[in-house]
């Protein structure tokens, strides 16, 4: 199977997620990926990243090779990427089969966690994240 490429912080948005986006393409794009890592059936690597990933290739907002958003967007979601790969003690660049990055996830993130790894991101106040990662919990958990 081919090889996803996925930022660190939309590790944690996929469990969350729940049709809202930047634009119709965006939205698809990710449902797209959410489906695929929601399937239990379904196994493959991820490359997790700090940088531009398969849903930014569908977002309106990507500049070539950065987030261009507005004035400093880039370095915020990069901020992201980094504080949510740091809490999982992954390695930006490198491959994970996505049966381990869900249980891991599960494993080692409350939705708590979520008010300093994404502090800033305007989606976060909408609270699907956070029950998101509540639910995964509750799947692994039992």
């Amino acid at each position: 199977m081919t090889v996803r490429t996925l930022r660190g912080h939309h590790l944690l948005c996929v469990h969350g997620f729940q049709g809202m986006g930047y634009s119709p393409g965006f939205v698809k794009k990710m449902e797209t990926i959410v489906e695929d890592i929601r399937d239990p059936e379904k196994d493959f690597p991820i490359r997790v990243v700090v940088d531009l990933d398969d849903a930014c290739t569908a977002c309106p907002h990507n500049g070539g090779s950065f987030c261009a958003a507005s004035a400093g967007s880039d370095a915020h979601v990069k901020g992201l990427d980094e504080r949510a790969i740091a809490h999982l003690k992954l390695e930006d660049g490198k491959l994970y089969r996505k049966s381990k990055l869900v249980e891991w996830t599960a494993r080692t993130l409350e939705p708590e966690d979520l008010d300093q790894i994404c502090k800033g991101c305007s989606w976060l106040s909408y609270g699907v994240c956070k029950a998101g990662i509540r639910k995964l919990n509750e799947e692994w958990r039992r």
